[in-house]
């Protein structure tokens, strides 16, 4: 069994709660900068200049360009800041930045706050993930895996996608910044397990990450799957940012859970 112990009390939300309390509000996201998404910090803009191509002339112009430039910045990420198993969710992108390394939350906040710092709005979908699905992460920790982890998927607004190939258009999930989940889940290698050096940051460049269901793919070992759909406890809805996500419904950790365990758990790499 996961531990329902290390959760914030009073702050998760079941799922028809969740929906109802959101019901009615207007989430066109933001270029605006937060406390996690601070975007104007010298070390985020450097990282936003690096993305661009001055050598082409409007090359980021465009939902075209505009993918391109993400998804050079997600392979910038993941070179700069290594994996760690980092408890603390609503660290700013800056601080990640400067530490060289972050969980894979953190490093998607980077990338929003580098998408923000381009002009590209962002905002978030908030899940609930089953602890279970970190369980090949800690074999032998089961216990102190919280039974829910709360999880802020990016989107990015990119105006000009085409319905018909998006049809979430014009937001597009970070599941597919490097391709439609259908074109992912028919690359060989099979899913996402979890497991290995592999972490959720990169596996998103190689295969399908499904929240809901939509997409199979070929299985080439145990829990090698691009369904996910299983793991998700709730569908919270979206935020503007993933800083309100966390305001209203808490981290995945208590406060003194997260201050004991981020010594530790902020320097183990992920699959070390």
């Amino acid at each position: 069994m996961t531990s329902s112990l290390l959760r914030p009390r009073g702050r998760t939300r079941a799922l028809a709660t969740a929906r109802a309390a959101s019901a009615g509000w207007t989430v066109t996201g933001s270029t605006a900068p937060t406390r996690i998404l601070d975007r104007r910090h010298p070390l985020v803009t450097a990282l936003a200049r690096r993305i661009e191509t001055p050598t082409a002339p409007g090359a980021t112009d465009g939902p075209a360009g505009q993918l391109a430039a993400l998804r050079r910045a997600h392979r910038l990420i993941a070179t700069a800041v290594r994996p760690v198993y980092s408890v603390q969710d609503e660290r700013p992108a800056s601080k990640v930045l400067r530490l060289g390394r972050g969980s894979c939350s953190q490093r998607l906040a980077v990338l929003e706050a580098v998408a923000r710092a381009a002009g590209v709005p962002t905002r978030v979908r908030g899940l609930l993930v089953d602890g279970a699905f970190w369980y090949p992460r800690f074999p032998r920790l089961h216990q102190l895996v919280p039974d829910r982890i709360l999880l802020a998927w990016p989107e990015f607004h990119l105006p000009g996608l085409s319905p018909p190939d998006h049809p979430t258009a014009p937001w597009l999930p970070v599941s597919e910044l490097f391709g439609g989940l259908d074109e992912l889940g028919e690359r060989p290698g099979g899913g996402f397990t979890n497991s290995g050096a592999e972490t959720l940051f990169e596996a998103l460049a190689r295969t399908a990450v499904d929240w809901d269901g939509a997409t199979r793919c070929p299985a080439t070992g145990p829990g090698s799957t691009c369904d996910l759909s299983a793991y998700v406890r709730a569908d919270l809805g979206h935020f503007d940012a993933r800083d309100d996500l966390f305001a209203r419904h808490g981290q995945a950790l208590c406060g003194p859970a997260r201050l004991l365990a981020e010594p530790v758990l902020g320097h183990w790499r992920a699959g070390a």
